[in-house]
């Protein structure tokens, strides 16, 4: 099977009703970026960043996957598929989607303030435990955080984004305006013979001169059209031979 990887920004779980941070009256509207996704932010007032992110945590339980989400997960069927995604919900697992990488962490865990990507204090909230509060602390005895990858924070997964993207026999970016770097600069890895699509309902610059074939549509109705274009090359292939 060929090797499909996906790299989606907040544009793919809008759909589902989570807010996005720079569409208008988006969450950056609302709070200044560097005082809720920025370690400075945090350590200047980490009491309240940390009620930011519990208040987008019991938001989860309200959205679902929507059919971007569960299209992609689908794909599984016809493709070894990675996501990549910007995206801190955990959307993509609920739909059913087996391999993705969070690029800039994950909402529903939280770690410890002194070494965020130590494993050993690492941990799964649970939805009836959402909640964090200042004294709250982590194994090695710092505040528990939420797991989050901030500005001026390192990108501990990119590695493994780019050594998956490497191999990409197809890429699709849905929901991302590629601002926001390392995640952006991903389409540079992709193989010069990889398929490349983009889902988006509004113009973005991939800051590349490689074709790319846009489907200009949100994501449940752009991973539909991907789908059928997929499905349609598959056949395609199997009659040749």
């Amino acid at each position: 099977m060929k090797n499909l990887v996906i790299l989606s920004g907040a544009g793919m779980s809008a759909e589902s009703g989570i807010s996005t941070f720079r569409d208008a009256g988006g969450l950056w509207e609302q709070y200044p970026v560097m005082q809720v996704a920025g370690i400075e932010g945090y350590k200047r007032n980490p009491e309240l960043v940390i009620n930011f992110y519990n208040e987008r945590r019991k938001q989860l339980p309200d959205v679902k996957p929507n059919a971007g989400h569960i299209g992609l997960a689908q794909l599984e069927r016809d493709f070894n598929v990675t996501v990549v995604t910007q995206n801190v919900d955990n959307l993509h697992e609920r739909a059913g989607s087996s391999h993705v990488i969070h690029l800039h962490g994950e909402l529903t865990k939280v770690c410890s303030s002194r070494d965020p990507n130590d494993p050993r204090y690492i941990r799964e909230l649970t939805p009836g435990n959402y909640d964090v509060r200042m004294g709250d602390l982590a194994g090695d005895g710092s505040q528990l955080r939420p797991f989050i990858v901030w500005f001026g924070e390192a990108v501990p997964q990119i590695e493994t984004a780019i050594a998956r993207v490497e191999k990409a026999d197809i890429f699709v970016i849905i929901g991302t305006s590629l601002n926001v770097y390392p995640a952006a600069g991903l389409l540079a890895y992709v193989p010069p013979t990889a398929e490349v699509y983009l889902i988006d309902p509004k113009p973005v610059d991939i800051h590349s001169g490689r074709p790319v074939h846009v489907i200009r549509k949100g994501a449940s109705e752009g991973v539909k059209e991907l789908t059928e274009l997929l499905k349609s090359s598959i056949k395609k292939a199997e009659n040749r031979f």
